[in-house]
């Protein structure tokens, strides 16, 4: 495999005069522009990684811009300080999205990959060749994020933090590109179908040829540029598809337009025969038409997590050790920092209240339109808006640690994952791509023999007329659309198979506290059976709670009074832990050695101290306002519903009779849920699973389709496979008709794709479609695909 004469063999640009640098890649010297390229590729051969010129679709980006001075300035992204903006702290990682510039084709993504999961401390790396972003977890301790950046410009990539701006920058250049060629191929539609009506119309007959060849000529001139500069990307994508030994519809769109404007060259050329540049410009401006709609679906949904950063200010205001208010930068703000939020302000970090009460708008976040009231000790987010009164907040997370950028986290790992019915329609389309050429050749010799003046204008007609564009777009048009309102309604899609699975739902497994419930419980009773008072009983428990994320832990945030050490968790039995050298336990009465004794709709809590009876305290929940109406609804569309929870109080009893729940598993540890679950998943294998705390973790990661509470814990929603972001469960049941609005418009879409090409392609091959004709039926059909897919955006 040798190098073209005078072009750099990596990067492809004309290699300058004296130079002369070289480079041993598959066996051969190959030729190089510049020491930035020639380094690069030694690096890609010194990493074993020499199959990536095998296997690349286009020319690595050059690599002479990449001098020591820039590779220099990575340095700053180790400051912790700047890391704040962009990295997300994990327990033993950090995680990082990253905007990748230069990414040309799915090898380049594979080389990315490849050369940095060799280096020690990369845990994972995911390169989306299509949105041009990764997502980056390393370990700090090994590895520094600047010699990670360092190790992708070494291959000729320039890598940097994602960052809203700059990501839509871009964006807007390709959509721009497309306009472009969008606009020369519909200036040049319309000049030369003016040529054309004359030349079909016959209006020459009693006029000179020249006068004919004359607009033909003209015709050719604006038909040149149609053909060179907008129809690119199909020429690029059939160019992919070819060396990546599969068929999509780039290629009988390549083949009929450099067929079609090969013959009408011929035939201006030589003065016979008949001309299609009409249909060349039409096609190609059509085809871009629909891509370009298609472009813009694509954006507006990817756009809707990342413009939720945008909600958050870049200032705020801290009150600092003396008490006085000052501005600073939203980045600068650290845990256990207190800011002021006044009326009317958005807020910048997420945090808990801790002085004041007031009315939040989280709409940008959950769908809800209605403001939800924040008090001493409940959660805000950043992004949300302040309605009412003057708040105090201690900050919790900050930047890329915030719940907004959680979500656009999850949002850039679901759009890197394809359905599977996504999967079976490539496959159906590369099928018929395959099937259309073959029908194509058979059309062409049976024309040949019969009427070889027309072979060739029929064989076009039938390649434009049967291109798979329509079936192409059947399924991610529509799946775009669902997935980009499902965001707006408040659910968040982690996995590829949601949407296919949520239409299929049978049966809803789930949680109790926090998911059926408002997880708020409340002190409704203190039985006080040892030495100690009520209050010292409320000051212990809460100092075994101190450490606990657990809805119970709320209720006791209050009470501080002591510090307790080697506390120890006992999943889905309770606590034990040391204050001031007594030995305390905190639980289920049987956890605690003791026999419960329940109250009708409350949640008991036994406290041990020194292995003495001290107390019984009983806590009460709320019952979430729509869970009976979600019960309802499950229902009526034929779908059960179970109790699944570690809970064995009462108040189990009591919750279920309120939302007629007759399938109850209670007293579950996270190893029985998993056990539940699976057996059930025997009779009823779609099934979905609901559930919010650490003890749901492997449970929802098990089930055949899991949701985790969006206020739930962070074990909760990386296990699952979407996540709700408000607290109402209707939104499950919205999610669970689009689902099936979805099913039906994806058969819709394919019915008509599959439809329309068994309509026209008889016709076609029988020479009743001119090539026009079949430019015109074909975009229309790709259209009324896309159409019917935006109606999911108004359901």
């Amino acid at each position: 495999m040798a190098s073209n004469q005078g072009l750099c063999f990596h990067c492809n640009e004309v290699i300058p005069k004296g130079v002369n640098l070289h480079v041993s890649i598959l066996g051969s010297s190959q030729a190089m522009c510049c020491q930035g390229c020639a380094a690069v590729a030694q690096t890609i051969i010194e990493s074993g990684l020499e199959d990536y010129y095998q296997h690349r679709t286009a020319a690595a980006p050059s690599a002479q811009g990449l001098v020591p001075d820039a590779l220099v300035k990575m340095l700053e992204y180790d400051d912790e300080s700047v890391q704040l903006e962009f990295v997300a702290q994990n327990e033993n990682s950090k995680e990082v999205l990253l905007s990748i510039e230069g990414i040309a084709c799915a090898a380049c993504a594979w080389l990315i990959e490849k050369q940095l999961s060799h280096i020690p401390g990369v845990q994972k790396i995911h390169v989306n060749s299509t949105t041009q972003r990764a997502t980056l977890v390393w370990d700090d301790k090994q590895v520094k994020l600047s010699q990670l950046l360092q190790s992708i410009h070494k291959l000729g990539y320039n890598a940097n933090p994602f960052q809203t701006d700059k990501q839509e920058e871009i964006d807007r250049k390709l959509y721009r590109s497309h306009l472009l060629k969008l606009g020369v191929a519909g200036l040049a539609t319309m000049q030369v179908m003016m040529f054309a009506i004359a030349l079909y119309g016959d209006l020459f007959e009693d006029m000179e040829l020249i006068y004919r060849d004359y607009f033909r000529w003209v015709s050719l001139i604006m038909a040149t540029p149609v053909l060179l500069f907008s129809a690119q990307p199909f020429y690029f994508g059939a160019y992919r598809s070819l060396k990546a030994k599969t068929l999509n519809m780039d290629v009988p769109v390549s083949i009929a337009l450099l067929g079609a404007y090969s013959a009408s060259l011929y035939a201006t050329i030589n003065g016979t025969g008949e001309v299609y540049f009409e249909s060349v410009s039409m096609f190609t401006f059509l085809l871009l038409l629909g891509r370009l709609l298609e472009l813009r679906a694509r954006r507006k949904a990817s756009e809707t997590s990342s413009n939720m950063l945008k909600l958050v200010p870049k200032l705020a205001m801290r009150i600092d050790e003396t008490g006085q208010q000052q501005k600073v930068a939203a980045s600068q703000l650290k845990q256990s920092d207190i800011i002021v939020i006044l009326p009317g302000e958005v807020v910048p970090a997420d945090g808990q209240v801790v002085f004041g009460e007031s009315e939040f708008d989280e709409s940008s976040l959950t769908g809800e339109s209605l403001p939800i009231t924040k008090k001493l000790g409940d959660t805000v987010f950043a992004g949300t808006i302040n309605h009412e009164q003057t708040v105090h907040l201690e900050v919790e997370a900050v930047s890329q640690n915030t719940f907004i950028a959680n979500i656009m986290r999850l949002q850039e790992q679901a759009q890197s994952e394809k359905p599977k019915i996504a999967t079976i329609a490539d496959s159906v389309a590369r099928y018929f791509v395959f099937g259309l050429l073959v029908i194509a050749a058979l059309t062409y010799t049976y024309w040949h023999f019969h009427s070889p003046e027309d072979a060739f204008w029929v064989t076009l007609a039938v390649l434009v007329a049967t291109c798979p564009c329509a079936l192409s777009l059947a399924t991610p048009a529509a799946l775009t659309a669902a997935t980009h309102k499902l965001s707006k309604t408040g659910l968040l899609v982690k996995r590829g198979h949601v949407l296919e699975s949520l239409a299929k739902v049978t049966s809803v497994v789930s949680d109790k506290t926090g998911t059926l419930t408002e997880g708020k419980l409340q002190i409704k009773q203190v039985n006080c059976l040892g030495d100690v008072n009520e209050l010292t009983t409320l000051n212990l428990i809460g100092a075994l709670e101190t450490q606990s994320s657990h809805p119970i832990a709320n209720a006791f945030s209050e009470y501080q009074g002591y510090a307790a050490t080697n506390i120890e968790h006992h999943t889905g039995l309770g606590l034990s832990g040391e204050v001031d050298g007594k030995k305390l336990k905190l639980g289920k009465a049987s956890f605690c050695g003791q026999v419960a004794e329940p109250i009708a709709g409350m949640l008991e809590l036994v406290l041990m101290v020194e292995d003495k009876l001290a107390a019984r305290v009983y806590l009460s929940d709320t019952i979430k306002k729509d869970a009976v109406s979600f019960s309802q609804g499950l229902k009526a569309r034929d779908i059960s519903l179970s109790m699944l929870t570690g809970d064995d109080s009462a108040q189990v009893e009591y919750v279920a009779k309120q939302l007629h729940i007759t399938d109850i598993a209670s007293g579950a540890l996270p190893q029985q849920k998993l056990e539940v679950v699976k057996t059930k998943t025997q009779n009823s294998p779609h099934l979905l699973m609901l559930g919010d705390g650490v003890n749901d973790g492997p449970v929802l990661a098990a089930a055949p389709l899991s949701v985790a509470m969006g206020l739930g814990t962070d074990i909760a929603k990386s296990s699952a496979d979407a996540v709700l972001l408000g607290s109402k469960l209707s939104t499950l049941l919205t999610a669970m008709d689009l689902a099936k609005k979805t099913k039906k418009i994806i058969a819709q879409n394919l019915a008509w794709a599959l439809g329309y090409n068994a309509l026209i392609l008889p016709l076609a091959v029988a020479g009743i479609v001119t090539p026009y004709m079949a430019a015109i039926g074909m975009s229309l059909s790709s259209l009324a695909v896309l159409t019917n897919s935006l109606r999911l955006n108004k359901q």
